[in-house]
């Protein structure tokens, strides 16, 4: 009789599973991936092909946020082969011939030598290696080394498409690295021939003045050592130089916040705040979904943060909380819990009743409305027009003081809740903010070019 697919219902299950030391082959899921479930078929064939020479589970990876993150699963359907109860190879995406292939190689009965990499077959052939030449090889050549350190990845730096990318771009920034990147997802004839050039399978891929590093474990390993820092010493980003750029782009960036301080601001932005993966409107797990949709439901108005879109608060979150799955949800500073325990409150009319205060609280949008037609002329500033604490809040304010204009201001220091809201509510990310009859006239740099052009008056006579 055929073995089946397991369900993983835990990770001190699955741990068990791996422990007792055959070949393991994961499955991670989720039931809205239309990918996953044309996969599964797939993954029971393979098992009933291949039991008992190994074990395939499948993990609902939103259900198993736990296990999700230990095998640092970000997309489904994702695969994890697991032999002598270490990860050997891992898949991302839905590619049965490549899968069928994993597997193989995972449960066949002759496991290829560790030391070249080559199976008893490939030695007897005595066929050389496949390699790159002609114009695809001149064009990997000028990519790796277009700089001195160059990642080749899923995705960019800004939006990394997998795990493994993502955590080699936290480490470069964390190493302060000056480093440029290929979307290998962008060109897949770069993607499959660089996997021959540089004979290394995976992805992502750090080069050095045009030699091969590694992936994600090495990277990860030479970090931890320190060897990282070291290799790439030269490659690193001057402080100095860095701020005099900021200087000369005229930012108004004041000395760098810790993660902390700044978790507690994210934390205090909204009297309700969710943390979670995606937004209200477009929740990237069914977990956030269910939570946005039971405040939507009590009807209590809520701020929220994206835990994909910045992996430092993503990890920094975890331990400031002390809890370690998302979402998060908080209420005036305080964590009142994840999913399990928001819905438990929804469902025995707990929620509404924590959230009483915070009802009555006048809606963000109203009072910023309010704020900014309470003068013809409004400036949201740093300080006051007498005391200004910025260089850029104090030029705008002389500038309207120069041209004899009467203004209303607001010092967005004194109210957290407002200096957040204004960005989103503005779409504008810095200060000083000027409003003329409701309407946004712009920062710094825009209110300084229209007085110079004469423009300034002429546009808040009106």
């Amino acid at each position: 009789m055929a073995l089946m697919v397991e369900e993983a219902r835990g990770l001190a299950h699955l741990d068990e599973v791996v422990k007792a030391g055959k070949s393991v082959v994961l499955h991670f899921r989720a039931p809205w991936c239309e990918a996953s479930k044309q996969m599964d078929v797939v993954f029971e064939q393979l098992c009933a092909d291949t039991a008992p020479r190994a074990r395939f589970l499948r993990v609902e990876a939103e259900e198993h946020p736990e296990i999700s993150e230990k095998y640092s699963v970000s997309v489904v359907p994702y695969f994890v082969f697991i032999k002598n109860q270490e990860v050997i190879d891992k898949l991302e995406g839905a590619n049965p011939a490549e899968l069928a292939t994993k597997v193989e190689a995972l449960a066949g009965e002759a496991a290829p030598p560790k030391e070249n990499g080559a199976s008893k077959t490939e030695i007897k052939s005595e066929e050389p290696p496949p390699s790159v030449s002609g114009e695809l090889k001149s064009k990997l050549d000028k990519l790796v080394s277009s700089k001195p350190v160059m990642l080749f990845m899923k995705g960019s730096p800004e939006e990394p498409r997998c795990g493994f990318s993502r955590n080699v771009v936290s480490l470069l920034k964390e190493e302060s690295v000056d480093f440029g990147s290929f979307d290998i997802l962008q060109d897949e004839e770069v993607r499959q021939g660089l996997k021959l050039y540089s004979n290394w399978p995976t992805y992502p891929q750090l080069y050095y003045k045009g030699e091969l590093l590694g992936g994600c474990d090495v990277i990860m390993e030479m970090h931890k050592s320190g060897e990282l820092g070291e290799a790439l010493a030269d490659a690193k980003l001057k402080s100095q130089e860095n701020g005099s750029k900021a200087h000369a782009n005229g930012s108004d960036k004041g000395p760098e916040e810790t993660l902390e301080e700044r978790l507690k601001k994210l934390i205090h932005s909204h009297d309700v705040m969710l943390f979670m993966k995606g937004s209200p409107s477009e929740p990237k797990c069914g977990f956030s979904k269910k939570v946005a949709g039971a405040l939507e439901e009590v009807g209590v108005p809520f701020g929220s943060f994206d835990i994909l879109s910045d992996e430092e608060v993503r990890q920094g979150i975890k331990s400031f909380s002390n809890w370690p799955t998302f979402p998060q949800l908080y209420v005036k500073g305080e964590l009142i819990g994840g999913c399990d325990i928001v819905m438990e409150m929804h469902k025995s009319g707990e929620l509404k009743e924590a959230m009483g205060a915070t009802e009555e609280k006048e809606d963000i949008n109203s009072r910023l409305k309010k704020l900014i037609h309470s003068s013809p002329t409004m400036l949201f500033m740093k300080g006051t027009p007498e005391e200004p604490m910025c260089g850029f809040s104090k030029k705008v304010a002389s500038a309207l003081k120069e041209e004899g204009i009467e203004f209303g201001s607001f010092d967005i220091l004194s109210d957290e809740e407002v200096r957040q809201g204004l960005k989103a509510f503005s779409n504008w990310p810095t200060y000083p903010q000027l409003y003329h009859k409701g309407e946004l006239i712009g920062g710094c740099d825009i209110i300084m070019e229209m007085k110079e052009n004469k423009e300034l008056k002429e546009a808040l006579a009106s």
